[in-house]
């Protein structure tokens, strides 16, 4: 073939190369194999006393698209009686090798429908139109279904809960919230627990729903639920969970309470922010804040009502072991995830509709972490605080053995 090819002046690789026609090779040899084991014979080898009379029946011309190679056209061999069905190449197949893996991978890493199908015309020589792209990335649909539904653990020691927004063209292009949940299980593992597309106005009949749903696939308890200020979400825990802890996080604070003030004042605040947020107990906190708005609550009492508001669900922390405090003084668990999440919502603009949305957030999802080496970090992370959390709620743990 290397040969062959040099005598026709074929390059090694391209639209026209080598790697192209032994791949056209391979695969019409493959076929040619499956046909001889369908009929039982070889070409013109057939014994004249079979019981069969079916028997090759010429080719038909088909281009399938390759990963490597790009398109490929083939000719693959047919019988008389139409009984023969190709594995190496199914009917109807037109892909070969990890196209839609690829589709999909791309896809979650942020790029549109036409920008994959420009990717494939440039890189593999290869025409896949929006249309295939859009239906290779539908495929998910039923799998995501399946995701959103299936059984969780019966204990997690955290839930944290956050959103991010994407832009939804719903008749003129708005902004909606899709929320996200993950939760710690007992052993340490990271999960995200599901996707939640709101409207914006979401209050206690929302947020039950998605609790229930919670419970209903197996989610018996939760040590702390840790969120932001997200309305009728703390209302509606104790009559799913009554033992919750619902905190809020202290980073989603400091940050509002920084846009709040100005910057030349941005590290005496911060002193007396940290005060209260690493006060010994919750009256040593709320002397901090007494402190905080004595100073400063004139100048800025926006900043000072924002911190008593949210006062009722920033202490319950405060009364814990400093690995447990660490980790529940902030939706950071969360905020890597959102992170991911905002490059691909902001690479398309906005989505035709909120399926499209979901899809692509699921297959952000999807695709994280592919070698495991990050849950693993993780793992080891949390074993501190999975050693204080085993102690601390020993009463509730999920096993025979208290500790």
């Amino acid at each position: 073939m290397v040969a062959d090819a040099r005598a026709r002046g074929l390059e090694l690789t391209g639209p026209d190369g080598l790697l192209k026609l032994f791949t056209k090779n391979v695969l019409e040899t493959a076929l040619g194999e499956e046909m001889t084991e369908h009929l039982g014979h070889a070409k013109n080898r057939a014994d004249p006393d079979r019981e069969s009379t079916n028997n090759r029946n010429g080719h038909r011309s088909k281009t399938v698209i390759s990963d490597a190679v790009g398109e490929v056209e083939i000719e693959v061999p047919r019988d008389r009686d139409s009984t023969f069905e190709p594995q190496i190449v199914r009917k109807r197949q037109r892909r070969l090798g990890d196209v839609d893996e690829i589709v999909l991978s791309l896809y979650a890493k942020g790029l549109t429908t036409g920008e994959i199908s420009a990717h494939f015309s440039e890189i593999y020589g290869a025409s896949v139109s929006k249309e295939t792209v859009s239906r290779i990335t539908d495929s998910v649909i039923a799998e995501m279904q399946e995701w959103v539904s299936r059984p969780l653990d019966a204990v997690y020691v955290a839930v944290f809960v956050d959103a991010i927004m994407v832009k939804v063209r719903d008749g003129q292009v708005a902004n909606r919230p899709v929320y996200a949940a993950i939760g710690v299980t007992v052993d340490g593992r990271k999960d995200v627990l599901g996707l939640w597309a709101g409207s914006g106005g979401e209050g206690a009949k929302f947020w039950l729903g998605v609790l229930t749903d919670l419970r209903n696939r197996g989610m018996r308890d939760v040590f702390f639920l840790v969120c932001d200020g997200l309305k009728g979400l703390p209302e509606v825990v104790e009559n799913v969970w009554p033992q919750t802890i619902v905190q809020t996080c202290i980073v989603h604070l400091i940050r509002i309470s920084f846009r709040l003030t100005s910057r030349r004042d941005t590290d005496a605040i911060k002193r007396g922010i940290r005060a209260i947020y690493t006060a010994p107990t919750a009256d040593a906190a709320l002397a901090a804040l007494d402190d905080l708005d004595e100073k400063w609550g004139r100048t800025y009492p926006a900043m000072i009502r924002l911190w008593r508001n949210a006062w009722t669900e920033f202490v319950p922390f405060l009364d814990y072991d400093a690995e447990i405090r660490a980790v529940l003084c902030s939706t950071n668990a969360i905020e890597s995830l959102n992170a991911r999440y905002r490059r691909a919502v902001r690479a398309r603009g906005h989505f035709p509709s909120e399926a499209a949305a979901l899809k692509c957030l699921y297959l952000v999802t999807r695709s994280l972490d592919p070698t495991g080496r990050g849950r693993a970090r993780w793992t080891i992370r949390w074993k501190p605080v999975i050693n204080a959390f085993a102690i601390t709620f020993g009463d509730r743990w999920p096993s025979a053995e208290h500790y």
